[in-house]
């Protein structure tokens, strides 16, 4: 009777590994997408973050499509997506931004460093902006079309490889 038993907790660990291992193998897309994507953008007006900066505000996003970048200067994807962002700017692409949880000294010295794609930077200082829009983290990327409609939600840095598609959606020419 003991012998059956005995076996029982090689059993159990057998299962929690074949459990580990199937989460392994396919992992639960876990990306929070925003509501919004297909709606118009919600009303909300950013104070500049820079001196001599336009902030960045719902009734900028009229008159023509336009990308909008959630970022901080402490975020290391930010620093990644850079050249793309300044490749969509020489296409002809208007980018504005968000910085979430940031300071001014500190963004200055992110667009020092990695250069500056932006027209428009507003300071969301708490990161109500940023959920208002349904955005989970940084960087993300909302291209935003000529009536202020959300067409598409970009989470996560851009690469090289997202740079036409992008532009495409923007109404620019790759």
């Amino acid at each position: 009777m003991r012998r059956p038993l005995l076996w029982i907790p090689l059993l159990v660990f057998l299962g929690l590994l074949a459990m580990v291992a199937a989460g392994l193998w396919k992992p639960a897309d876990r990306t929070v997408r925003s509501a919004l994507v297909g709606q118009r953008l919600p009303g909300f007006a950013l104070p500049p973050l820079l001196p001599g900066r336009a902030g960045t505000t719902t009734a900028g996003f009229a008159g023509g499509p336009r990308l909008l970048n959630v970022f901080a200067s402490w975020c290391l994807p930010c620093i990644a997506e850079a050249p793309q962002l300044l490749r969509l700017k020489d296409m002809g692409v208007a980018v504005d931004a968000i910085a979430v949880r940031d300071t001014a000294p500190a963004v200055a010295d992110f667009l020092r460093r990695h250069g500056d794609p932006y027209q428009r930077i507003g300071d969301d200082k708490g990161g109500q902006v940023q959920l208002l829009l349904g955005s989970s983290g940084v960087p993300e990327t909302f291209v935003i079309d000529a009536s202020g409609v959300i067409l598409h939600q970009h989470i996560g840095d851009i690469r090289a490889e997202d740079v036409a598609v992008l532009a495409a959606m923007a109404g620019v020419r790759p």
